[in-house]
């Protein structure tokens, strides 16, 4: 008996103790929290190009619409669509033979009225040396004299009607005013076609005009000679340049936009008139730019936010946001060159929290 009282009385001391040294939960000292780990950049400033992005449309630098000069039938057409013309290459006939013809004509009545001057002045010179030696009326030298006149005012007659007709001979054949290719051929061999009736409507498209239309607040800054860069859906990856040379004088109303025109040089005729364009108009070459790594960008509610790292600990910076540059993002105001920016790891990251940077 005396044995289990004393085994008793050790169990109920251990129990005593036990409980005695249990700590209090409330006087336990909170763990410190893990840093968090992130990637981190720093803000630097680059030489950019400051641009004006633009779309527009390219139309062939000249274009034309050639028509009939003369009046008659058309022999033959000596171009077709797609064709690529000189300047002062012939494009068709119209009724040649008879313009021909009517200019051979005018030339022998050229010729008749020549002879007849010179047979009037003959007789006028004779008549005047007749009269100096008394021989001679004074009317026969008056008639003489009205016979050379009109045999000249004749022959002037003639020498006009010869011209016009060489003229419809040269406008009976049709040429090119300029170098071009035939977007469209109208007339046909055997077309009856008066002055004016259209033929062939051809296109310069070895110089294109990138037309194109910018906001009215860039009015000042849209100047001529500034360079054009362009894309077109046709030819992917490849960058086409043209130079401002043409600026509208007003604004549309109904967009307040203004109109502006680049030449854009197409020797390899790769380009074709009517085409779509996207572009940049470069306004300012080498404009110090500060960037950052767009990851670095946070954006929520319109408003744009990036942690910057002091220290161990990170500060979230409200910035302004500008132009996206390939992988960077164009920061206008928060942040300063220099300072790190998280560009991985925000979704753990809180104002103040500690932080560990990692490669």
């Amino acid at each position: 008996m005396k044995c289990v009282f004393t085994l008793c009385a050790l169990a109920l001391v251990a129990v005593l103790e036990s409980g005695c040294s249990r700590e209090v939960p409330g006087n336990r000292s909170a763990p410190s929290p893990a840093a968090v780990p992130v990637t981190v950049a720093v803000v630097t400033t680059r030489p950019v190009d400051r641009t004006l992005p633009i779309v527009g449309t390219l139309y062939a630098k000249d274009s034309a619409l050639v028509s009939a000069e003369v009046e008659g039938k058309v022999e033959r057409t000596l171009a077709e669509f797609g064709d690529r013309v000189k300047e002062g290459q012939e494009l068709a006939w119209i009724d040649t033979d008879s313009y021909t013809a009517l200019a051979h004509q005018a030339q022998a009545r050229v010729e008749q009225a020549k002879a007849l001057a010179h047979g009037a002045e003959q007789e006028l010179h004779r008549q005047e040396a007749l009269r100096k030696t008394g021989i001679a009326a004074p009317a026969d030298l008056d008639g003489a004299e009205a016979q050379a006149d009109q045999t000249r005012a004749a022959l002037k007659a003639a020498e006009a009607t010869l011209a016009v007709a060489q003229l419809n001979v040269d406008r009976s054949r049709i040429r090119a005013p300029f170098e071009a290719a035939v977007a469209d051929r109208i007339a046909s061999a055997g077309d009856f076609v008066r002055p004016g009736s259209p033929l062939f409507r051809i296109v310069n498209d070895g110089v294109l005009k990138f037309i194109a239309q910018a906001p009215e607040s860039f009015a000042p800054q849209v100047v001529r000679d500034l360079p054009v860069v362009f894309t077109v859906d046709a030819h992917p990856g490849k960058r086409f340049e043209g130079r401002v040379f043409l600026i509208s004088p007003q604004v549309n109303l109904t967009t307040r936009m203004f109109d502006f025109g680049a030449l854009v040089p197409n020797a390899e005729r790769l380009l074709k008139a009517g085409t779509f364009a996207r572009g940049e108009l470069i306004l300012e070459r080498a404009v110090p730019t500060r960037v950052v790594p767009i990851g670095a960008v946070l954006s929520s509610s319109g408003i744009s936010r990036v942690f910057v790292v002091s220290g161990t600990t990170v500060q979230s910076r409200v910035v302004k946001t500008g132009r996206i540059l390939g992988d960077r993002m164009e920061i206008l105001s928060g942040v300063s060159d220099g300072e790190s920016v998280v560009t991985s790891g925000h979704g753990k990251l809180a104002e103040g929290l500690t932080v560990e940077v990692r490669p």
